[in-house]
């Protein structure tokens, strides 16, 4: 699995046929069976039954992962494999596809189906069906299939949401129905339809639950698109079938879908791509081949990161070996599209996976390439370190504010964390350009704030990122050396002078300045953190936040000389002088 680790938990592989035994030979045969060979069959199930369940029914494998609420079942004879929704709460069925993508997938009660155990929805899924039965319904009797489907399925199998997280969510929908059949079915439901994407077979809606909440709804005409070589924009071919839908995902972790309108009312689980057994081993690979998927759309690659991190996934070395080699077809993406994706990846709780993967495949070369410039070679006597590592566990130390000390949920956050997290991985992009070398000191980075803040403004407006965005990280990345004089001694005056040119800016450079201490010297750690307390007790005794604010003077000197008719000298900064 390269660099980016390994498949959390093995995919175990059944070849025997397990026939029903009864009396003495399945007693027997049971006895037999020594605890080494229990352990090999499944090493986690004897740790902790709880976590990792291990039955056998039939021609069937049953596991429960520690990750989600996930049974996996494969046939013992059958190398593809889908997946079962396992938990408690409301029962469905399920299918399995065992032919290519596209052909017509074999029912459970049919002859010759794989299986007709029961499943069980987790009780996380059961609050959104019943928001959604009563649209399903509209769409049964109209004679369409409705399907929830993507990320939406995704998350609530690895997540337990409930009561805001719940609500935030959107509902992604797509149906057989074409976008004239969708309206039809929406009128008198929905409060109210949008149709801007409706040339794309998509129709918005928007309807308050019963907890009050405006959901919206997207729904989607099953799609097969194609795409041409110098262009991310497709030509859209609705399809008849939801494999065909599903196989132009991104990931088979996104390409899942829960039919909501199955003759019994029961949801029906379609994972034609073993979308269900790659997320409970947390596995990331592409439906259709990786250079058609990235090649169809290249953004998917940068997409890739944020999985990578953002669910543990660990990517197969077919898709490493497509990221690698059509890095450059990034280029025809825009750099708004770009920009939204990594500032999705940055706010992820772990990010490190993420950032190592762009550097190591080469596609921050297309768009950050001052992030692998930042790998420093290791100086043999000096020993400094690794800028690019330093600077990721910078990214890293960063946590959100509902993990800091003293935070109350439903409180404004104390700072702004995407902002700080962006901080903190430009930081220190201007060591690479001012790296040097002073007898008796080592290594040198002289100025890298003030190159690096250049640097910054540079990529971040490349980016398209806004100016208010722009001007705050490019403020923190100036300032964020300046903490590290306060060992020789701050007056009160200087105290002031660093709240009032950190401004608005104050809790987060506070914040960066402590998460740039990666330091693995616990008493120089702690000495620096001591540092930092006392100045923030410096700064509440000196001034409430109602005079700290009353420091910037709300005239510069030009304003104050073409005020007083004066000409620069003295006078003018006396006036100036609070």
């Amino acid at each position: 699995m390269g660099s980016f680790g390994q498949v959390a938990l093995h995919q175990r592989q059944c070849v025997d046929r397990v026939e029903p035994r009864v009396g003495e030979r399945r007693t027997r045969r049971r006895k037999q069976r020594t605890r080494a060979d229990r352990s090999a069959a499944s090493p986690t199930c004897l740790a902790d039954p709880a976590r990792h369940v291990l039955r056998r029914r039939h021609h069937l494998v049953i596991e429960q992962h520690e990750m989600c609420d996930v049974g996996i079942v494969r046939p013992a004879s059958e190398t593809r494999s889908y997946g079962v929704l396992d938990g408690c709460g409301v029962h469905c069925t399920r299918r399995y596809s065992g032919g290519p993508p596209g052909q017509r997938r074999q029912r459970a009660d049919r002859p010759g189906s794989t299986t007709s155990l029961p499943a069980v929805v987790p009780d996380r899924l059961a609050p959104v069906l019943r928001e959604l039965a009563p649209l399903a319904e509209r769409f049964r009797t109209a004679g369409h299939r409705l399907y929830l489907v993507g990320g939406t399925v995704r998350d609530l199998f690895v997540r337990d949401l409930h009561g805001e997280a719940a609500n935030e969510i959107d509902l992604d929908l797509t149906t057989d129905a074409r976008p004239a059949d969708i309206k039809r079915c929406l009128d008198g439901w929905a409060d109210a339809v949008w149709t801007q994407g409706e040339r794309f077979g998509t129709i918005g809606a928007h309807r308050r639950n019963v907890e009050g909440v405006n959901r919206v709804f997207e729904i989607t005409t099953f799609r097969a698109e194609a795409y041409t070589d110098d262009s991310r924009k497709p030509h859209v071919v609705f399809a008849d079938e939801i494999e065909a839908d599903l196989s132009r995902r991104d990931f088979t972790v996104n390409a899942m879908a829960l039919e909501l309108t199955g003759e019994d009312g029961s949801p029906e689980l379609i994972d034609p791509f073993g979308g269900t057994v790659d997320l409970a081993t947390r596995v990331l690979r592409t439906p259709l081949g990786p250079d058609v998927s990235f090649s169809d759309d290249p953004l998917r690659m940068l997409r890739a990161a944020r999985f990578i991190a953002g669910y543990q996934l660990a990517p197969t070395d077919g898709l490493l070996d497509a990221v690698r080699s059509m890095a450059p077809r990034l280029e025809i993406v825009s750099a708004e599209r770009v920009r939204d994706e990594l500032d999705k990846l940055i706010v992820v709780d772990h990010p490190s996976a993420g950032l190592w993967f762009l550097v190591d495949t080469g596609l921050a070369d297309q768009f950050l390439p001052e992030l692998p410039a930042m790998r420093l070679e290791h100086d043999p006597i000096h020993r400094h370190k690794d800028v690019l590592t330093h600077s990721i566990a910078v990214v890293e130390n960063v946590r959100p504010p509902s993990e800091q000390p003293g935070y109350t949920p439903g409180e404004p956050p104390p700072f702004d964390f995407r902002l700080t997290r962006l901080a903190a991985l430009f930081h220190d992009v201007g060591k690479p350009r001012t790296r040097g070398y002073l007898e008796g000191k080592g290594t040198t980075f002289h100025h890298h704030d003030a190159v690096g803040a250049r640097m910054t403004r540079k990529r971040m407006t490349a980016l398209r990122y806004s100016n208010d965005d722009v001007a705050k990280v490019t403020e923190l990345v100036a300032l964020h050396l300046r903490f590290h004089t306060y060992s020789m001694g701050w007056s009160d005056s200087a105290v002031r002078r660093y709240v009032r040119d950190a401004g608005e800016l104050l809790p987060e450079l506070n914040v960066l300045t402590r998460c740039d201490c990666t330091t693995r010297n616990a008493k120089k750690a702690a000495r620096l953190s001591r540092r930092m307390d006392e100045l923030e007790e410096r700064i509440d005794e000196l001034a409430p936040a109602a005079a700290l604010a009353a420091l910037r003077p709300e005239l510069d000197g030009k304003q104050v000389m073409e005020h007083l008719d004066h000409t620069p000298g003295r006078d003018d900064g006396d006036a100036m002088t609070f």
